[in-house]
């Protein structure tokens, strides 16, 4: 019987991405006005009116994308022991982070802040940023070398990969609860 399962996890802002997303419609709604009134102001030379009025679109069009892509999401997809997780931008573009088999593991448990990680190792951080619910893993991967995924799996997901971690990481992660 095939093991499968997936995980939507939504990012949650801080206030720092919030004052971002602020401050890009602010600034992109200024510029925006701005252009439209120097379109305005070009009247008499029809050419100029067009391309102002064009680049304020424009100018438009790239304020909404940029506040759109702040928003962000993650799945985690395992399958019979293999852990892929995606992040999603604005509920459209889909990009691949990671893709890897669970007892290729070398470490696993709870994550926090002060955890030592050394300069060669890539960290794929795919949470929601409430740091009481991140789990870490620990893995070589083909493509990064050392590798560090930080991620929130929720109870399901975690009875998943427990069948599939090595057995001292399943030790260890039974002596943490």
């Amino acid at each position: 019987m095939d093991n499968f399962y997936e995980q939507l996890v939504v990012k949650n802002e801080t206030s720092g991405d919030k004052a971002r997303r602020i401050g890009t419609v602010i600034s992109g709604s200024l510029f925006t006005l701005c252009l439209v009134l120097i379109a305005m102001l070009q009247m008499d030379r029809p050419i100029m009116a067009l391309l102002g009025l064009l680049l304020a679109v424009g100018a438009g069009y790239g304020t909404y994308f940029l506040v759109t892509t702040s928003y962000v999401e993650y799945e985690y997809a395992f399958t019979n022991g293999e852990l892929d997780v995606d992040k999603i931008i604005a509920k459209k573009k889909r990009s691949s982070l990671v893709s890897i088999n669970v007892s290729s593991f070398s470490d696993f448990g709870k994550y926090s802040d002060d955890m030592e990680e050394s300069e060669d190792m890539t960290v794929i951080f795919a949470t929601d940023n409430v740091i009481s619910k991140e789990y870490y893993a620990d893995f070589e991967h083909k493509d990064y070398g050392k590798t560090r995924l930080v991620f929130v799996p929720d109870e399901r997901m975690m009875e998943n990969i427990r069948k599939f971690l090595p057995a001292k990481l399943k030790q260890k992660l039974a002596s943490e609860q």
